[in-house]
């Protein structure tokens, strides 16, 4: 489980074919390998990956296929920044959402409009995606907590503010580019009990 609250951004050293449509992906992270072991969970543009080994601030991910078709892993290459965070302890404050690192659809970038302290970016959502989205709500975009400003039928906007757009990949992302979204769990879960109660599954 984690946060949505990145705490560095990294860099992919290597992609390594691995057969089978998967692959080895290493990443360079100072930050989040300064404690972490093999088993370890840490999160890279929102996709919760399990740590293989460690060395010398890199650590390196097994990928599987699943992930590389259902996330924009697949689209990252050597020298592309992502964003990291290690896996919240339970001692630890939570500053952002829950979230899980299992992304639910990749959307794309559609437009920014700078401003004088912020920044406003649409993202095209997904289809099915709207339905767990709602305005003042919590989504994950590329592992970062973010505040929904706006929703409509396939997008949804959000306001950026400075420290966002100079410690996350998303004040480099550009018009096209895509993203990894997450909506917000307890939406979902909220949707199957309500399913379930409305075609009598609660008796």
């Amino acid at each position: 489980m984690f946060t949505g609250i990145v705490e560095e951004l990294g860099g992919i050293v290597r992609t390594t074919d691995t057969g089978g449509d998967s692959a080895l992906v290493a990443v360079r992270g100072p930050l989040v390998t300064s404690d972490a072991r093999h088993g370890d969970s840490i999160a890279v543009n929102g996709v919760c990956l399990t740590v293989v080994d460690v060395e010398g601030g890199v650590f390196t991910a097994d990928v599987m296929g699943e992930t590389l078709r259902r996330t924009a892993l697949g689209a990252l290459r050597p020298g592309d920044p992502v964003n990291l965070e290690r896996a919240a302890a339970l001692n630890s404050r939570l500053g952002g959402h829950l979230v899980q690192g299992h992304v639910d659809g990749v959307g794309e970038v559609l437009s920014r409009e700078p401003a004088a302290q912020w920044e406003t970016v649409r993202f095209r959502l997904p289809a099915g995606l709207s339905r767990y989205v709602v305005e003042k709500g919590s989504i994950t975009v590329d592992g970062i907590s973010l505040t929904v400003a706006e929703v409509g039928d396939d997008w949804f906007s959000v306001g950026l503010i400075p420290t966002t757009l100079k410690l996350t990949t998303l004040g480099a992302r550009g018009v096209g580019d895509p993203v990894n979204l997450e909506v917000d769990v307890l939406a979902k879960y909220v949707e199957r009990l309500l399913g379930e109660r409305a075609a009598g599954g609660d008796r």
